[in-house]
């Protein structure tokens, strides 16, 4: 029977020592990559057997949102009053929405530090801590005060604005022109998240009128399709963080991770070859 000498040894035990750490800490498994997934069972498929109440509260406006505000009457004139767009604004933002500006920050009502808002005719209302259906019957209340017949009162958000950062395809500043938006929804305006994202552990930092909070997320959970953290709300900060695999420098899947095996194994293969 062959005998390993000294040198022998060490080759062997460094190659299985090589290969013993990658593997166990190379490759992203597939219960880390899916959402939604039901975390109390055996199997990590998505199934569609339950349905999730949603658990969604009625927004309330804060300092520095900008709102949408539209007054329609049967005066032309007073139209004009109400209206804070006027022709070559009107041409200019146009452009912008082509060109992916922020329509909304050029025609909209933005609530100063106080929660209030300028509107023509009616002067400053504190809008600050209403929903948009509060802010809409306040605003209608005032109106009446100049416009005794018929009149249109609309009031909505200017688009959910939100930022992305970290593990995300296409991190940054984003604004999608809809009243309601799910984080699934966010995410996908933003790229989705890149192989290596924490899914299980994606961090939000939420603003309320007493200051901001973080709250950490599981993207694996189905669970959150009926949480508070379903729908994002105006000024949301989304960070996913990176999994251990990229501190290690590993493969994110299996054809990365051989490569990766093999170009270490050879570099340990050299370095006994020449200590020898």
């Amino acid at each position: 029977m062959a005998k390993f000498n000294k040198s022998s040894m060490t080759k062997y035990s460094l190659f299985f020592f090589a290969l013993l750490v990658i593997l166990a800490s190379s490759c992203v498994s597939n219960k880390k990559l899916l959402y939604l997934q039901d975390l109390n069972s055996q199997s990590p498929k998505v199934s569609s057997t339950e349905k999730f109440p949603y658990q969604e509260e009625q927004y309330r406006l804060q300092s520095f949102d900008i709102v949408d505000i539209t007054i329609k009457t049967g005066s032309e004139e007073l139209n004009k009053i109400f209206s804070i767009v006027t022709g070559d604004q009107t041409n200019m933002n146009m452009n912008m929405g082509q060109n992916g500006g922020d329509l909304f920050y050029m025609n909209g009502y933005t609530l100063d530090e106080r929660g209030n808002v300028d509107i023509p005719l009616v002067g400053e209302i504190k809008l600050i801590g209403l929903t948009l259906e509060e802010g809409k019957a306040l605003i209608e209340e005032k109106v009446k005060a100049y416009v005794p017949d018929d009149f249109f009162v609309r009031v909505r958000l200017g688009g959910i604005r939100f930022s992305a950062l970290g593990e995300f395809n296409a991190p940054g500043k984003v604004t999608i022109l809809q009243n309601r938006v799910t984080i699934f929804e966010a995410i996908a305006a933003s790229g989705d998240l890149t192989t290596i994202a924490k899914r299980n552990e994606i961090i939000m930092l939420r603003q309320y009128p007493d200051g901001s909070q973080i709250h950490r997320i599981n993207l694996n959970d189905r669970n959150l399709l009926s949480s508070e953290y379903y729908f994002i709300r105006p000024n949301d900060v989304l960070y996913a963080e990176p999994l251990k695999v990229r501190e290690l420098g590993a493969g994110t899947n299996f054809i990365q991770s051989l490569a990766l095996i093999t170009s270490t194994v050879s570099t340990i293969a050299l370095i006994v070859t020449l200590v020898q």
